[in-house]
């Protein structure tokens, strides 16, 4: 029994070994990966100081922002600018929140 118990064992070990050596070989690569992106080769750096893919949006470009959406609102409601203006300004804003992500990047991806 002992003897067909190590029998068995030695045909499955030798039925594992080509799957297991099959898949430590090099596979050609996907010309679709970005070569930066792949580090299957290297360790990762994590001590590596992080920036930014885009510029981003400064402090002083936020308070700009907010202070021109806060004068918007506050000459519609004080009748300074008509409701139809006030709906123009407003899609204008709220398309550039929609487009201004996918803008940004096909612009990183080179893909305009």
């Amino acid at each position: 029994m002992a003897f067909e118990f190590r029998r068995l064992s030695v045909v499955l070990l030798m039925a594992a070994l080509p799957v297991a050596f099959g898949s430590c070989s090099s596979t050609p690569r996907d010309p679709s990966v970005n070569a930066g992106a792949n580090r299957a080769d290297v360790y990762p750096d994590i001590t590596a100081i992080v920036s930014a893919e885009t510029q981003q949006m400064s402090d002083e470009q936020a308070a700009a922002n907010s202070e021109s959406l806060a004068a918007l609102a506050k000459r519609r409601s004080a009748g300074q600018i008509s409701d139809a203006e006030y709906r123009r300004q407003l899609a204008e804003l709220q398309a550039l929140r929609e487009n201004h992500g996918k803008a940004t990047l096909s612009e990183i991806e080179g893909t305009n």
